[in-house]
């Protein structure tokens, strides 16, 4: 749906977070004389209202389902589910959610319904970095690249940039994926990097999770879809609209050991590109297969991948304390990636974090991993902190680790040192969103540097948002 198609609809905003703004301000742009309904957080209205000053806006509080039912059409914030019974309620009366980025690729479409330029990436966890150092790789190259979506800027602020990128290097997190095939315009390259389960409270099992993440290479029918076949649901995949191009398997790119490989031909060590943990490397597989699909001459621009800033909050190392290096990782939402986490500091003596937001993913996996590869000390913490707590209780009864428990992040550091007892490394890797406790994983992630003695603001930007 183009945004001229809401001219003459009954029409409201659900959500008033960045997304939700972005929103707001390309309809004002197209729209300016079409009268608008804001659903937002009670205690948002009055802020929304006085910043605004707009005649044609009503604002008002979260609605229910017959409220919701009343409009047309519902652009909502990706946070928020279709899946929600009032959503749920709304559309069996015919209303239509849209999301910002069904809106923004509805207005990309060429003449053979190709967005061109566009690479999504998506995946349960890495797709930020892979995003950005695909950025990174086609700047250095010469190339006016947009980094922009799930990364921390809406596309939507990015309706009419000028001079407008040649390329659009787009993160999509699984809220996103099925704003991209309703459009109804096809990607040019869509990547895919793992499936793992996460956000179960918004898709409402793992069986709708992954049908929705994989929307992006099934319904959306990109181009070329790039996909990991050391991935065994992405493996057993068929996409007969797309051209696909597999990393992570010998005929592509692949690592062997620490060395990047196309096919048979050694392309270089990858120890010096500053990415913590070897899976992190590995992402360059895939941003080599998506620059490959561009049809670009992958191989000539690896090497600068060697300049890339790592992101924020993501294995970032703080610093040193008193012997105990800091390390943030609060990025980490699913006990996959606390693994991951663990796996690149393996040989050192580490009291990791974990537990947050309770969203009901299996922590049995985790637990049967600390019978060989457990850290020196493990504290929980969060909602989901007892659960946790409750599994690991008999491998450190049995002596396999240190374990404690903690009410909150400060406690919890408190609680480590002091299961630490020396030097060491102190990881915050707590494989559950923040919510709750925390606006986001940036705010816990600071908050952690802050208990480390560590600047909040010097560890969060991301550098090379927008158009470069």
């Amino acid at each position: 749906m183009r945004i001229s198609q809401l001219d003459g609809r009954k029409l409201a905003l659900w959500g008033w977070g960045r997304e939700g703004r972005a929103a707001y301000r390309a309809l004002r742009t197209r729209l300016p004389e079409l009268p608008l309904t804001l659903f937002c957080a009670a205690d948002e209205v009055a802020a929304a209202q006085a910043a605004l000053g707009d005649p044609l806006l009503q604002v008002d509080t979260a609605p229910d389902g017959e409220r919701l039912g009343a409009f047309d059409v519902v652009i909502k914030s990706p946070g928020i589910s279709p899946y929600r019974p009032e959503a749920q309620t709304a559309a069996a009366r015919g209303t239509r959610f849209v999301g910002g980025t069904e809106l923004w690729f509805a207005e990309q479409a060429g003449t053979d319904g190709v967005a061109a330029g566009t690479v999504c990436v998506t995946g349960t966890k890495g797709k930020s970095t892979t995003t950005a150092l695909l950025a990174h790789l086609l700047r250095t190259g010469g190339r006016r690249t947009a980094l922009a979506g799930n990364i921390g800027l809406p596309l939507l602020e990015l309706l009419d940039p000028q001079p407008a990128p040649r390329y659009w290097a787009i993160e999509l997190s699984s809220y996103q994926t099925g704003d991209v095939a309703a459009s109804g315009v096809r990607p040019q390259v869509a990547v895919m990097l793992n499936l793992f389960p996460e956000h179960l409270d918004w898709h409402g099992s793992e069986a709708r999770y992954i049908e929705d993440k994989l929307a992006l290479v099934t319904r959306a029918r990109p181009q070329h879809a790039v996909l990991n076949a050391a991935d065994s649901r992405l493996a057993a995949l068929q996409l007969p609209d797309s051209r696909v191009h597999w990393f992570n398997r010998e005929d592509g790119w692949h690592l062997r050991d620490d060395d990047l490989y196309h096919a048979d031909r050694l392309v270089m060590d990858t120890r010096s590109i500053p990415l913590p943990g070897r899976h992190n490397r590995g992402n360059l597989c895939a941003v080599l297969a998506a620059i490959e699909a561009l049809g670009l001459d992958a191989a000539a621009l690896a090497p600068v991948a060697q300049g890339f800033q790592p992101l924020p909050h993501r294995l970032q190392t703080l610093g040193q304390r008193d012997g105990i290096t800091w390390v943030n990782d609060s990025i980490s939402t699913t006990p996959h990636a606390s693994l991951a986490a663990l796996e690149c500091f393996r040989g050192q003596r580490v009291a990791l974090l974990v537990g947050g937001h309770d969203r009901g993913l299996d922590w049995s996996d985790f637990a049967s991993r600390m019978t060989e590869a457990a850290p020196a000390a493990i504290v929980t913490l969060g909602e989901n902190g007892p659960r946790i707590h409750e599994l690991l209780a008999p491998l450190a009864a049995a002596g396999r680790f240190h374990l404690g428990a903690a009410g909150d992040l400060e406690q919890a550091v408190a609680v480590a040192r002091d299961l630490l007892a020396g030097p060491g490394l102190l990881l915050l890797s707590p494989g559950a969103p923040s919510f709750g406790a925390y606006r986001d994983y940036v705010a816990r992630g600071c908050h952690f540097a802050i208990l480390g003695g560590f600047d909040p603001e010097a560890i969060s930007s991301i550098a090379g948002i927008g158009v470069a």
